[in-house]
């Protein structure tokens, strides 16, 4: 079943098969969590939301329209489950991780100011650093999840990283 199409996956599943919708999980979950993180900040939250997405997406497949746009339509559950944990929970975001003064040693300082910089991009390019940095997917696979092409991710990842070296480079970070 591995190599299996997802379009059939989706129709199967859709269909009521569970093998399907477990395969598609398995596909998708990586990606999943990288999403939520980048708006989350948080590893842990991340990952229960993106069990959630799935939770809600087995929920709502007979709705699905288009299963050639299972990836996208996954993505935008994932971001709205994201944003109302934010709510919910009151969820620490990366601001806030960002604003906290402690004593740090000089790798959790690096750490910070990566967090800082990567803090200075728009949700979107933050989404991108996470996917291809964070969670190694590869551009294709990029690609299917935001529906996107690959020469657009190129182009806003090379973007991302030049604004975040130009903070970084700002804030005395001389190691970029």
């Amino acid at each position: 079943m591995n190599q299996e199409p997802e379009t059939a996956l989706v129709e199967a599943a859709i269909k009521g098969e569970p093998e399907s919708f477990t395969e598609l999980c398995r596909r998708y979950y990586p990606a999943m969590v990288a999403i939520a993180d980048s708006l989350l900040g948080d590893r842990h939250f991340a990952e229960d939301v993106a069990q959630e997405t799935f939770a809600k997406a087995a929920v709502k497949l007979p709705q699905l329209k288009n299963t050639n746009k299972f990836a996208g339509w996954l993505a935008t559950i994932c971001r709205n489950q994201a944003r109302n944990m934010v709510r919910r929970e009151n969820v620490v975001q990366l601001n806030d991780e960002l604003s906290r003064t402690s004593t740090k040693s000089q790798r959790d300082d690096s750490r910070d100011i990566v967090l800082r910089a990567m803090k200075q991009l728009s949700v979107p390019a933050r989404e991108l650093v996470y996917l291809r940095y964070y969670d190694g997917l590869s551009y294709e696979q990029i690609s299917k999840v935001l529906g996107i092409s690959e020469q657009a991710i190129n182009g806003r990842l090379r973007r991302a990283k030049r604004k975040m070296a130009d903070y970084l480079r700002r804030n005395g970070f001389n190691e970029v």
